[in-house]
């Protein structure tokens, strides 16, 4: 398969950590122990949860259709995502996929693991997103791999509210997204399980083909509204009767 992803001058974790120590924020306190005065169970998260898309969950579900031409978005809030940097088969590769529970992709543009769950995506040689699809992050993530790695190369944290997830599916998802993606999607260039870094409209994300007929793009958080709402506006196509 053809090299879509491009590395990018600054990788997520490089700036993640300096937003980090630009804002002085950590979701763990001295030793790790979870930081005072945030809630551990996730039901007590959720009510001060605001997701990056939260607000625009009527106009996702209005834009929606069914059928032959059908293509629906949806917003996949707070889920885990993971950042790991390190090289696959070295041992401090081998304790992160140890703590984590699934191996990192090896080839460019792949995914490990379940879609449905847990799984990771390549986005550079070195460098991998964990993300678990089946639940909400809770704080301290990162915390058993970055225990595992004390004295190795490489780095583990937590990146869940760096970016959202936004679910594009159904049968006219992919000429959606045509209209403004670098990327080759055709099941021969693009299928189930591909990952590439690239640009959707002016919008810089990562795209990943979970399913046949389903697509997951990755904006930045401060980027998920102008997203949606391209999306939305590429979808309108198809919400109308075809034309003879």
């Amino acid at each position: 398969m053809a090299e879509h992803s491009t590395t990018p001058e600054r990788t997520e974790i490089d700036r993640a950590e300096t937003g980090r120590a630009e804002t002085g924020r950590s979701e763990t306190g001295p030793g790790g122990d979870a930081a005072p005065g945030v809630a551990q169970e996730p039901g007590a998260l959720d009510a001060l949860r605001r997701s990056p898309a939260g607000h625009l969950a009527e106009q996702m579900r209005e834009a929606g259709t069914d059928g032959e031409r059908g293509v629906r978005l949806a917003e996949l809030p707070f889920r885990p995502q993971i950042g790991v940097r390190s090289w696959p088969g070295t041992p401090s590769c081998d304790v992160v996929e140890a703590a984590l529970g699934l191996p990192m992709p090896t080839r460019c543009g792949e995914s490990t693991g379940d879609a449905a769950g847990l799984h990771s995506l390549w986005l550079s040689p070195d460098e991998f997103l964990v993300v678990d699809a089946s639940r909400r992050q809770v704080p301290g993530e990162a915390r058993r791999a970055e225990e595992a790695l004390e004295g190795l190369p490489g780095q583990v944290i937590d990146l869940s509210g760096n970016r959202t997830i936004l679910e594009l599916s159904g049968p006219r998802a992919r000429a959606v997204l045509e209209k403004g993606c670098h990327v080759d999607l055709h099941p021969r260039e693009f299928p189930v399980g591909a990952v590439a870094s690239t640009a959707l409209g002016p919008v810089q994300v990562i795209l990943h083909r979970s399913d046949e007929g389903t697509f997951r793009v990755y904006p930045r958080s401060s980027f998920a509204e102008y997203t949606v709402h391209w999306l939305i506006d590429g979808m309108r196509e198809f919400a109308s009767p075809p034309i003879d």
